[in-house]
Order: structure tokens, then C-alpha cells, then sequence
């Protein structure tokens, strides 16, 4: 018997991308699970996504366009999809993603064990990694991955189990916010590394520090009101694994510290957020980080 799920997929402006995603979707190999459902929840769009969504759910029945007239936020649009979803188990796709062909069943397939309650896929940016910003999405999301194998860290591309109704509408980071909510109920975690999704890191040092800081002032805002801290909060643990894998060539040396100066500034940036209160849940998008160049593949 296989393991219904419903996919929710956040939309902003995200013409880009969208086809490319649902294609993916569509698309997706599997055997023990079933996708029942795509729902794409557009807030506030100004561009085409709604009408690309429109022709894509003309031909398939799975997809479902959801409209909110304006733009109100990630944790909104994920709570109205939560409202909407049939089944039990539920994935969040940002629509400036790409899961890889067999994404969605490496995803789903380990809540046939009744213990797990979350899952997380692994990211991998299409930067290439011959410039500074490339390089630094590069070094991030490798890190993520190295912080995985040893504590769970939700990232970008997610699974858990419909066990409410709600997330904090004022948050800034959904993922985090979900991990203490299913782990307190007693589910594990599980990170799947075998489940690949592209997305892309920010290609300018704004768009880096103004994603980085607002990552950062989220966790802070989760440890403070919820008593739990996300497995990046352990900044000797990241430096220790920069240092385990630091490249002594010069170029990556030198960028490598860069990268550690431009993420130390994010975070005081995002700390000093979050003591003026600076907590909304409708953030800045960092543009340069929405066209993917690569489609898909299994």
C-alpha cells in the first residue's frame, strides 16, 4: 500500500521557475508513495505565476491553485495550504526548488515507520563556486549537509505530519518553527540525504546578508519563545566542520574566511533584528537567488 502525501508549494512572483517545478512534481518516480495532491498556495503575485499554475492545473488534475490577493507572508501561505491538505503526511516546497526525479519518495517512504514525525531532503545549490557568492552558497549548504549527518536541521525541502493546523504567522522561519512542534510530540527526525533538491544561493553580498540575517533573527526568535535552538545555533560545532574541511589553497582560504566575516556580520545584523523587534513574517526577496539553470534529473 502506498503512502499518500499532499504537496504544498509557497509562490511569490516565481514565473521563473514555476513550470519548471511542476514539471518536476508531475513527474516525480515513485513506488511506495503517492502524490494525491499539488497545491499551490500564490500570495500577492504580480507576474504570471497564476495564470502558469492555471494551465498547468487545466491538464492535471492533481494540481490546485490557491490565490491570496496580497502578499501576507510564508507561514500564511503555508497555514492556508495546512487548511486545504487532504492527507496525513504533507510536503513544503518553496517554488524556487527542484527536487530531483525520485525527491518526493526518498522524502515520504520513511513515515511508513509510525515513529517519524519530520524529514528533510538535502539541498544543492547551482552556484558554481568560481565566485565569491558561489562559492559561499557552495560552503553553506555543504556545511548543512555535514551538520545533518550528525543532528537534524530541517532545511529547504521538507516533510512532516499533519498534527496541527497552524504555524506562528510572525514567523521568519518556518522549518525551525516546525521542528520543536513535531519532536516535542515525540516523532523523530530523519534527514535524507538521497533526496536531492536544487535551489540556488544569493548571488550578491545584499542578498546574502539580507537572507542570512533574517535566518539568523528567526532562530533566535524559536529558541527564545520555544526553548529550542536549531543545530546551526552551535557555533563551535560549525566552526569545528569549516575547519575539518577548510581548503589550504589560497583562493579557497581566503574565500572561506570571507564567507565566515560575511556570515558573523549576518548574524549580528539578525541578533540586533531581533532585539529592536524586528519580527515580521513578509521579508525582502532576495531576487538574484530565484532562476535556477539546471532542470531536474533523477
Amino acid at each position: 500500500m502506498s503512502l499518500p502525501c499532499s504537496i504544498g508549494v509557497m509562490a511569490y512572483n516565481e514565473e521563473a521557475n514555476i513550470q519548471h517545478l511542476l514539471a518536476s512534481l508531475v513527474s516525480q518516480q515513485t513506488s511506495s508513495v503517492h502524490i494525491t495532491e499539488i497545491i499551490v498556495v500564490a500570495s500577492g503575485c504580480t507576474d504570471r505565476t497564476t495564470q502558469i499554475v492555471e494551465q498547468w492545473a487545466a491538464r492535471e488534475p492533481r494540481i490546485r491553485l490557491l490565490v491570496q490577493p496580497s502578499r501576507e507572508g510564508k507561514a500564511s501561505a503555508i497555514n492556508y495550504f495546512l487548511q486545504e491538505a487532504c492527507e496525513k503526511v504533507v510536503v513544503l516546497c518553496g517554488a524556487d526548488l527542484l527536487p530531483v526525479g525520485s525527491a518526493i519518495e526518498q522524502l515520504v517512504a520513511p513515515f511508513a515507520n509510525s515513529e517519524v514525525g519530520m524529514t528533510t531532503a538535502r539541498p544543492v545549490p547551482v552556484n558554481e563556486p568560481n565566485t565569491l557568492m558561489g562559492f559561499a552558497a557552495q560552503m553553506l549548504w555543504r556545511l548543512h549537509h555535514e551538520i545533518n549527518l550528525l543532528s537534524f536541521k530541517a532545511g529547504e525541502l521538507i516533510a512532516f505530519r499533519k498534527i496541527f493546523q497552524r504555524i506562528p504567522y510572525d514567523t521568519v522561519v518556518d522549518e525551525a518553527s516546525l521542528e520543536p512542534v513535531i519532536r516535542g510530540q515525540g516523532f523523530a527526525a530523519r534527514y535524507v540525504p538521497t533526496a536531492v533538491v536544487y535551489n540556488k544561493g544569493p548571488e550578491t553580498v545584499k542578498d546574502f546578508l539580507s537572507q542570512r540575517r533574517r535566518i539568523y533573527r528567526g532562530h533566535l526568535a524559536v529558541r527564545n519563545t520555544l526553548g529550542y535552538s536549531v543545530s546551526t545555533m552551535n557555533g563551535r560545532r560549525v566552526f569545528w566542520l569549516v575547519l575539518r574541511n577548510l581548503d589550504w589553497r589560497l583562493r579557497p582560504f581566503i574565500w572561506t574566511w570571507a564567507v565566515i566575516g560575511l556570515e558573523v556580520y549576518g548574524r549580528w545584523l539578525g541578533r540586533r533584528d531581533y532585539k529592536t523587534r524586528l519580527t515580521r513574517g513578509v521579508w525582502e526577496v532576495a531576487k538574484t537567488t530565484k532562476q535556477l539553470k539546471v532542470k531536474a534529473s533523477a
